[in-house]
């Protein structure tokens, strides 16, 4: 009779406990999606395109322009609760904005859109490096470059090699990578900068923001998405990466209908996704990772910037 009723005791008290856990599963699940979820929003190329195109009939018209992107972009964070604005270089150069105020425009215009980080193209060198460097006193963000050495420039310790941001409990590292100078820019415009082998420097790197404990990690590239020699490219650099999840890229101007796939050194999928030139596309990459979905491979779409003033 005493064994019965203990039983029924154990019994008894291991349902409760069974209901109280089911009862809070909902809420813990639900916290726990929610902090998963981020949005990553990138640009490249806009290359001092601070107005739309005007509406002359070209293919282009009424496309583009810092208001109407500004404007989707805040919209998106209304409905978004972590977003992270990213670009991938060639800020500068291709209007009468750059020719006449040399980048301080297009600086505080991404200031105030409020981006998170960038990194550098060869055409943000065109006004020369000790130019580029006085127009980030106009940047609340970091320019992100790992493989350029600066010292003994204009440039030295106005960049870093990686950011890392938090967006819910994901923890994201950002880094950049740029294309070689040589040959592409007059030498009198980068000086003494030093070009460093990008794929060794971003593993380098990537490496180093695994150990900071990042379970995302993002490089933004301007090396060009891929060649038909053997020049280093995206394509190339994911293949050969180890711990990358994402490559952002610029400088060869492709507009992407989806991001493309590769297989890293582990066999695991590197994505990567270039919105062409100009401001006419934003990128968003919507991420949703919990402990019943550890898949990176977010929903994306490019979306078109159309000035309403325009349409």
């Amino acid at each position: 009779m005493q064994t019965n009723r203990r039983k029924f005791i154990e019994q008894t008290a291991a349902a409760g406990l069974g209901l109280a856990t089911a009862s809070l599963m909902p809420q813990k699940v639900a916290a726990f999606k929610k902090a998963s979820q981020f949005t990553i929003l990138h640009t490249n190329d806009v290359h001092s395109r601070l107005d739309p195109f005007p509406m002359d009939g070209s293919r282009n018209q009424g496309l583009g322009g810092v208001a109407a992107r500004a404007s989707l972009i805040t919209g998106i964070r209304k409905e978004k609760e972590h977003v992270l604005l990213l670009d991938a270089g060639d800020i500068f150069q291709g209007t009468p904005y750059f020719n006449m105020y040399k980048g301080e425009p297009e600086i505080k215009a991404m200031s105030m859109m409020g981006y998170d980080a960038a990194t550098m193209g060869n055409h943000d060198f065109d006004a020369g490096i000790e130019n580029f460097a006085n127009q980030l006193l106009h940047a609340s963000f970091p320019i992100v470059i790992c493989n350029y050495d600066f010292n003994g420039t204009a440039l030295e310790q106005k960049t870093i090699p990686y950011q890392i941001f938090k967006k819910g409990n994901t923890k994201i590292g950002v880094f950049g990578i740029g294309i070689e100078l040589q040959g592409l820019v007059p030498e009198n415009l980068y000086e003494k900068t030093v070009y460093q082998d990008p794929i060794i420097m971003a593993n380098r790197t990537a490496e180093i923001l695994k150990k900071e404990g990042c379970n995302m990690i993002i490089c933004l590239s301007h090396l060009g998405d891929k060649y038909e020699d053997s020049k280093v490219s995206d394509e190339i650099l994911s293949k050969e990466s180890y711990d990358i999840d994402l490559i952002i890229g610029g400088h060869t101007h492709r507009f992407f209908e989806t991001p493309r796939k590769y297989q890293n050194k582990r066999q695991n999928e590197v994505l990567v996704n270039q919105v062409g030139w100009a401001g006419i596309q934003l990128g968003q990459l919507d991420y949703n990772i919990s402990s019943y979905n550890t898949s990176k491979t977010p929903s994306s779409k490019s979306i078109f910037i159309v000035n309403k003033t325009t349409k």
